[in-house]
C-alpha cells in the first residue's frame, strides 16, 4: 500500500515529538508500506516568523512573507528526515519545488495547479521514505509560495491524488472529527465515518480538524481520508463518497465560527448593480463573503447585511468607505458568531430547521440570519449565547447517542 501521512503542528511541536512521529512512520513502512509524508511547521513557529517580519514592517511584500514562512516546514521536514535515517530507514526530504508542486502566483494563497510525481516516486522505488515540506510549491516563475491556512493537509491530499495513494492520513491533536467541539460539548461523540459533503460543511462552518479546501480537493480526486491522533493509537474518522456510509444520520454535527463579523448597510440606494459592484470589490481583494441577507427598505432605497471573517473587518471597512456616497449608514458588529447543523439526512426528512429554531427560542436566544442548503442550516446569533446554543442543538438533535 502506498500511504500518505501529514503531520501538524503540535504532532511535531518539539524534537521529542518529531521523534514519536518518526516511531509513528518507521511503523507504519515496516508494515511493508510506501510511505510519504507530509509536515507542517513545529507549533508557534509560523506565528514567531510573523512577528520577526512585523519587526522591520507592517506591510511585508507577499513575496518575501512566502519565503520566510515556508522555512518552518523545512526545518521539520528535514529534522524528520535525520530522525529516521538514524534509526535505519532511509530518507529522503524535500521542498514542495523539489516534490513538483507547480502553483499560481498568489502569493501567501497560492492554489496548486499541478504536480509532477516523478520525483517522488524515484524515491519511492528506491525503496526510501519521502518526507515532504507541507504549505508550499513553485510557481511557473519559479518563486516560492504558499498555500494559505491549512496548506499543509492541502499539500498532504493534492500528492495522495497525484500518486494514487490508497489512503492519505491526516494527524492532529485530536483523534478524529466529532459531532460538535468536545470544549464546547463533553457529551460530543467521535464520528467513525463521515461524507466528503458534511466535512466540506464542517469545515468551512469553523471546525478545525480539517480545512475546507483539502476536503474539497478530496471528494475531486477521491482520496479517502483517515483523521486521526499522532497522540494515540485509536482508529480515526473516514472521510468518503456518501455512498460508503450505510447509515446517514439525520444530523452529522454542530459547527461554532466565532470568527465571524456583521456589516450592515442601510439605506443603500436601490440601483441595479450596486450589490454586484460591492461584492466584486470585496472579491477583487480576496475577502470571503458568507451569509447575505437584502431587505427593501423606504424611498427606493434597501438594506443589505452580510458577514465576513472578523480578522478582515479593517480591510473590509477601508473597502466600504469607497461606497459611502451608496447608503445612508453602516454599522459593524465583531460580536457574532455563526452556528451550523449539518446531516445529509436532511435531504430526505423534515422539520430539522423548526426544531433548531424552537430549540434556541426557548434558550432566548435571537436569530439575526438565516442560510441554509440541503445539508445544512446556519444562523448568526449574539456571540455570548454561541457555545449554550451548541449545546442545546447536540441535545436536541440527541447527537451523544
Amino acid at each position: 500500500m502506498l500511504i500518505v501521512q501529514k503531520y501538524g503542528g503540535t504532532s511535531v511541536g518539539n524534537l521529542e515529538r518529531i521523534e514519536n512521529v518518526a516511531k509513528r512512520v518507521a511503523k507504519t513502512k515496516k508494515e511493508d508500506n510506501d510511505v510519504v509524508v507530509v509536515v507542517s511547521a513545529m507549533s508557534g513557529e509560523t506565528n514567531k516568523l510573523i512577528e520577526y517580519a512585523k519587526h522591520f514592517s507592517k506591510t511585508p511584500s507577499r513575496e518575501d512573507m512566502d519565503l520566510l514562512l515556508s522555512s518552518g516546514e523545512r526545518v521539520t521536514a528535514a529534522l524528520l528526515s535525520i530522525a529516521l535515517n538514524e534509526m535505519g530507514y532511509p530518507t529522503v526530504a524535500m521542498t514542495g519545488r523539489q516534490a513538483g508542486i507547480v502553483t499560481d502566483s498568489s502569493h501567501t494563497t497560492a492554489r496548486i495547479e499541478k504536480i509532477d510525481p516523478k520525483p517522488i516516486k524515484n524515491e519511492l522505488q528506491k525503496g526510501k521514505i519521502v518526507v515532504v515540506a507541507g504549505f508550499q510549491g513553485i510557481s511557473k516563475d519559479g518563486k516560492v509560495t504558499t498555500l494559505g491556512r491549512g496548506g499543509s493537509d492541502l499539500t498532504a491530499v493534492a500528492l495522495a491524488g497525484a500518486l494514487n495513494a490508497d489512503k492519505c492520513e491526516i494527524y492532529s491533536d485530536v483523534d478524529g472529527i466529532y459531532t460538535t467541539d468536545p470544549r464546547i460539548e463533553p457529551k460530543a461523540k467521535k464520528l467513525d465515518k463521515i461524507s466528503y459533503d458534511e466535512m466540506l460543511e464542517l469545515a468551512s462552518l469553523g471546525a478545525k480538524v480539517l480545512q475546507n479546501r483539502s476536503v474539497e480537493l478530496a471528494k475531486k480526486l477521491g482520496v479517502i481520508i483517515e483523521a486521526k491522533s499522532s497522540f494515540n493509537e485509536n482508529p480515526g474518522t473516514i472521510i468518503t463518497k456518501e455512498e460508503d456510509i450505510m447509515e446517514k444520520p439525520l444530523v452529522s454535527g454542530i459547527a461554532l465560527d466565532k470568527n465571524q463579523a456583521r456589516v450592515s448597510l442601510r439605506g443603500v440606494v436601490d440601483r441595479p448593480g450596486i450589490a454586484a459592484e460591492i461584492f466584486k470589490a470585496l472579491a477583487e481583494e480576496n475577502i470571503n463573503v458568507d451569509m447575505i441577507v437584502q431587505t427593501i427598505g423606504q424611498d427606493e432605497k434597501t438594506n443589505l447585511d452580510f458577514t465576513v471573517p472578523e480578522n478582515e473587518l479593517e480591510r473590509v471597512k477601508k473597502i466600504m468607505e469607497r461606497f459611502k456616497e451608496e447608503y445612508e449608514s453602516i454599522d459593524y458588529d465583531p460580536r457574532i458568531a455563526k452556528v451550523s447543523i449539518v446531516g445529509v439526512g436532511m435531504k430526505s426528512h423534515s422539520g430539522v430547521a423548526s426544531k433548531a429554531f424552537e430549540t434556541l427560542a426557548k434558550e432566548n436566544i435571537n436569530i439575526e440570519m438565516i442560510s441554509t442548503s440541503e445539508i445544512k442550516i446556519s444562523m448568526i446569533i449574539d456571540e455570548k449565547y454561541s457555545e449554550l446554543a451548541v449545546r442545546a442543538l447536540h441535545d436536541a438533535y440527541e447527537l451523544y447517542r
